[in-house]
């Protein structure tokens, strides 16, 4: 039986999403096929000939590029069994089935993948359930039939370049953010992967040229012995050897006392979800943190000697104006214009089916769900909000083409900003050419 596993968009970096997968498939005694098709034309003869095609969807992006990649496959295959397996899988499964998907898994779904291939096989019976949250033993990552590292993410830091790997110490998340796609499918729930099985892919990555690894964990503190544990490992083994953790604004304030070891053990810098600066829009969804505490993480990190690089929905149904330009200012006098990627003052809140959004306390600023955008419809009750949502989307996706210096692209989004508003229209040119020499010092990766 012919297998072929597809990705297609996992941030820039070598798809874990297929890694995993063709583990758990080889040590069955499967033999798969893997493309990357983030970096590589679909390969026709492997689809005209394989009998099962998996294409892994972990995100949204990847779920839309996965739903044009399903079609060419029936064109070239009619005959193939399609499966889409990763965290966007369930939650869009009535939409994939009725648009080629045979199969669609989710969860803690490696296990399953296998089960569904062995009945396709012939060599189980049963049916295979969509979503499966059951404890897995999981196997060392399969890298080897991976595209090469190098083709992949690169840590920027202080001028140089450094070849960046990824991987995961755990899966799931203990949290139910309304806005968050992870609590639909695992229910406040969280799984580790055993610290033998991470370093051993950390090894796998460094052998393989990873000067830098990002830990993709939802959340790293989730478990915060488990993952202090891998990372002093991590620094015991590799001194050299830098990381980046991603850890919500509570657990930052939790755990304050573990960031100077978290520094000292080599973290380059730690992605937090704040989201908004509004403690209304905050509470909507319910991501557990105020504006002060966002505040307060920001120092407590700062005195650690950690870089913080905040990621932010600016465009809800609740956004104003004002609270942009608030956000804008935010960045640039806290000197963060340099940890925030200017695409991130774009982002507009993606509602998708049996998102938390959808209960009665929310479900007023929502419409109809849009099958094909895999999410649900909402308007601004302001056009104007919507109007600068886009602008400021087209602006941020001409630098990142023209490869413009971030500062320079977040000065003109602030120029349209101020336009737009009408606030803030002091001297801004100085605090642009401050933020200017912040971002050439900071941790930036690409």
């Amino acid at each position: 039986m012919r297998i072929a596993l597809l990705s297609c968009y996992e941030l820039g970096h070598q798809p874990y999403g297929l890694a995993m997968p063709l583990a758990f498939l080889e040590r069955a005694g499967h033999q798969p096929t893997v493309q990357d098709l983030a970096i590589d034309k679909l390969d026709e003869a492997l689809i005209r000939s394989a009998s099962f095609v998996g294409i892994s969807v972990p995100m949204h992006t990847a779920l839309r590029l996965g739903v044009r990649v399903a079609a060419r496959v029936r064109e070239l295959n009619p005959a193939a069994h399609i499966c889409f397996f990763g965290l966007y899988a369930p939650l869009n499964a009535d939409y994939l089935r009725a648009n080629g998907a045979d199969s669609v898994l989710g969860g803690e779904h490696e296990a399953e993948l296998v089960a569904l291939v062995d009945r396709l096989a012939g060599a189980r019976e049963g049916a295979v359930p969509p979503v499966t949250l059951a404890k897995l033993a999981f196997p060392q990552p399969q890298r080897t039939s991976l595209p090469q590292l190098g083709r992949y993410a690169k840590l920027v830091r202080d001028g140089s370049t450094h070849v960046a790997g990824y991987t995961e110490t755990s899966r799931g998340c203990l949290h139910l953010c309304r806005h968050c796609p992870i609590p639909p499918v695992y229910g406040g729930r969280f799984f580790v992967v055993a610290a033998a099985t991470v370093l051993a892919d950390v090894a796998a990555l460094v052998e393989r040229g990873a000067q830098h690894v990002t830990f993709g964990d939802p959340d790293f503190f989730n478990g915060p012995k488990h993952g202090m544990a891998i990372a002093r490992e991590l620094h015991r083994r590799w001194p050299a050897l830098t990381f980046d953790v991603t850890i919500k604004v509570s657990h930052l304030l939790a755990h304050a006392a573990l960031l100077p070891e978290l520094a000292a053990l080599g973290c380059a810098f730690v992605v937090t979800a704040v989201e908004s600066l509004d403690d209304g829009v905050l509470a909507r969804l319910d991501k557990g943190h105020t504006r002060a505490d966002f505040e307060h993480a920001l120092a407590l990190a700062s005195s650690a000697g950690l870089v913080l690089r905040p990621t932010f929905v600016p465009f809800t149904p609740w956004t104003t104006l004002d609270q942009i330009a608030d956000l804008v200012e935010f960045l640039v006098a806290q000197d963060l214009v340099g940890c925030v990627d200017p695409v991130q003052l774009s982002v507009r809140l993606l509602v998708p089916p049996g998102s938390l959004l959808l209960a009665p306390a929310t479900r007023d600023a929502f419409g109809e769900l849009d099958p094909a955008a895999l999410s649900y419809r909402w308007t601004h009750r302001d056009p104007r909000v919507d109007h600068l949502q886009r602008q400021i989307a087209e602006i941020a996706a001409a630098g990142a083409e023209a490869e413009r210096d971030p500062a320079s692209v977040v000065a003109a989004l602030r120029t349209l900003v101020h336009d737009v508003t009408g606030r803030h229209r002091r001297a801004h040119a100085a605090a642009g050419a401050a933020a200017a020499a912040t971002v050439r010092s900071v941790v930036l990766l690409k």
